[in-house]
């Protein structure tokens, strides 16, 4: 989805960008009732296309709730962020069947989706939800908050990259080795043979392995990560 660059000139691009990730919605993320109110008048825009190995599907529905939450994150945090020309946001509300790893372009308004799997410890009964966060170590469980992305490494599944928890909810993601990699639970293919739902990580930020490539090459050292569920 392109959007405008005029939306992006107030407060810096990448705050910005979070701002205007879910058009229409920017204008309704201090709107208490945050309903979705599309304006008629504007023709949709044309779908963009991207290369076919990326695999990866234009949603720009991000919720506006979330949005805020990641804005008021990049904005507390924004001295440790180096590069703010793509941010990331997880929305852990949606089921791991949907695409809830958004890519937001700071230059030029384009947002992207991948399927991603939570903790095992965050499931534990495997419905396809996060059930709870945590930030124990051994918990094998998702957590919440901001994250920095920081080096590229040869991991068990092959190139990955580390992050670094930037709020307490997260603060022991070093420790706890939470990365962003690659699994054969999450590739496409296991929705079908698993009831709609996508395997479970040990905390991880686990992708297929074409998404990863699109997430390691947009989202690399240096830049914002934000996962967080509307109801936690």
């Amino acid at each position: 989805m392109l959007l405008s660059r005029r939306q992006f000139v107030e407060c810096g691009a990448a705050s910005a960008a979070l701002g205007v990730m879910s058009t229409p919605l920017v204008a309704q993320v201090a709107d208490p009732v945050l309903r979705m109110r599309p304006d008629r008048d504007l023709m949709p825009p044309p779908t963009p296309t991207y290369p076919a190995r990326a695999r990866v599907t234009v949603d720009p529905q991000v919720d506006p709730r979330l949005v805020a939450r990641a804005r008021a994150a990049f904005d507390r945090h924004r001295s440790s962020i180096a590069h703010v020309d793509v941010v990331g946001i997880v929305d852990f509300t949606k089921a791991s069947r949907d695409p809830r790893f958004y890519l937001v372009d700071a230059n030029t308004g384009r947002v992207t989706s991948h399927r991603v799997a939570h903790g095992r410890g965050s499931d534990p009964a495997h419905t396809g939800y996060v059930q709870r966060f945590s930030n124990e170590v051994r918990s094998w469980a998702s957590s919440n908050g901001a994250y920095v992305t920081t080096e590229y490494y040869p991991g068990h599944y092959g190139r990955s990259m580390r992050v670094r928890g930037l709020d307490y909810t997260n603060s022991n993601a070093e420790e706890r080795a939470i990365v962003v990699h690659s699994a054969w639970y999450a590739e496409p293919q296991v929705l079908d043979t698993n009831d709609g739902r996508l395997g479970r990580s040990e905390g991880c930020f686990a992708l297929s392995q074409s998404s990863l490539q699109e997430v390691l090459n947009r989202l690399g050292p240096g830049r914002f990560l934000y996962a967080d569920r509307l109801d936690a």
